[in-house]
């Protein structure tokens, strides 16, 4: 079994190192984009040109099935990505947790990249799924960029400037870009008030490793043997190993520990 995923940068990580829990002997192909990134601030147009020729890449190596580990891709690429590629290669893509998130009640505040936020998508999607919810739309310029470059500085600044626009009253908060699943830590600390109760926070990696499992009819097998699974990092279409900047992250130590590139 083969399963590629793409991003824009190192948001695939956290969906990347729930499919390897799942089936730890799964193949895995990383493909993202350092020469284009960030994708936020492109037009829709450039956005799908990169989101393609990266998920080119992944597909050259055949993959079962390819996960587009990235809201902005999806949010602007999916349908030209699944015309592109199905049926021979399915594609999940990720959606914002909101509806889950609404289901919990409670405010519910979206934290998503500029490219997502008030998005016809994301308006789509609150107005189906968190109808009478209240939901407060937050953008976060600059945080996937940090992240994916894991500046440290740039990390807190974002996070704090995210953090005082979001209503105190917010129960839940819907991490609407992957790359913050990354610094999931950090938004919960910065957004939780001492005397409100835990603060919720839904990400997409969970599910949508499930769901690319159930697409190509592959059960969750966390204990299969792992001994000869294989990790191919693909870097704007280079063959390359885990950046740095990736080992930053527990899921990009984890991924390197597990299945370290050959």
């Amino acid at each position: 079994m083969k399963i590629a995923l793409m991003d824009s940068g190192i948001g695939l990580l956290p969906a990347a190192a729930a499919i390897r829990r799942l089936r730890p002997d799964a193949d895995l192909v990383l493909s993202w984009d350092p020469d284009g990134m960030p994708w936020g601030p492109r037009t829709p147009q450039d956005i799908t040109e990169r989101a393609v020729a990266v998920a080119e890449a992944a597909a050259a190596h055949e993959p079962d099935v390819l996960i587009v580990a990235c809201n902005t891709a999806s949010v602007h690429s999916l349908p030209q990505m699944r015309a592109r590629f199905e049926p021979t290669l399915p594609i999940i893509g990720t959606v914002p947790a909101i509806k889950p998130a609404a289901a919990g009640g409670g405010h519910v505040a979206i934290w998503a990249t500029p490219a997502t936020t008030g998005s016809a998508y994301q308006r789509g999607l609150i107005e189906d799924f968190a109808a009478g919810v209240a939901v407060t739309e937050v953008a976060c310029p600059g945080l996937a960029d940090a992240v994916h470059h894991a500046d440290e500085a740039a990390i807190e600044a974002a996070v704090a400037s995210a953090a005082a626009r979001t209503p105190e009253d917010v129960t839940t908060v819907v991490l609407g870009c992957t790359n913050y699943e990354l610094v999931a830590g950090r938004i919960r600390a910065a957004v939780q008030r001492p005397d409100r109760p835990p603060l919720v926070l839904h990400g997409t990696a969970g599910a949508v490793a499930a769901q690319a499992l159930r697409r190509i009819g592959a059960e969750q097998a966390p204990d299969a043997v792992a001994d000869r699974s294989t990790l191919t990092v693909l870097l704007s279409g280079r063959e390359a190993t885990l950046p740095d900047t990736a080992l930053t992250y527990d899921e990009g130590r984890f991924l390197q520990a597990v299945s370290p590139v050959r």
